[in-house]
């Protein structure tokens, strides 16, 4: 499956920072999942939204190297598998000042009937939003 990649651009907060002095490891995951929110809500309708939610079923994730308050960090995400009722999303956050590569994850998402909450095949319109 061949997918677009959206990226958003953060600058690290002291909020983020954790007692070691570098971006905490669940913010890292929170940036991922807000990404893959942001994408969803910008490519479908509000209709689309309505009726169907998200779910994560499984989270991997590879610390490479930290970040720190006041940098410029991008979170990429970018669809990898939409079958059945499941998708896999990839996600890199990088360091644009050095290239480094501070993050790479991926998730399994579930497909739900936002109405009933009850797994629902990805369509073709849906598969072909991303």
């Amino acid at each position: 499956m061949t997918s677009e990649v959206f990226t958003q651009t953060i600058t690290v907060p002291k909020s983020a920072i954790d007692a070691r002095g570098h971006v905490n490891n669940l913010t890292y995951l929170e940036w991922c999942l807000n990404a893959a929110e942001a994408h969803w809500i910008r490519n479908t309708s509000e209709e689309q939204r309505k009726s169907y939610v998200w779910f994560v079923l499984r989270h991997e994730i590879d610390y490479k190297t930290a970040a720190f308050e006041g940098e410029t960090v991008e979170v990429s995400t970018w669809v990898t598998s939409a079958e059945g009722v499941k998708s896999e999303r990839h996600y890199r956050i990088t360091r644009p000042a050095d290239n480094k590569t501070l993050v790479e994850a991926k998730t399994i998402w579930c497909l739900l009937d936002g109405k009933t909450l009850r797994p629902a095949k990805i369509t073709e319109e849906i598969r072909n939003l991303f």
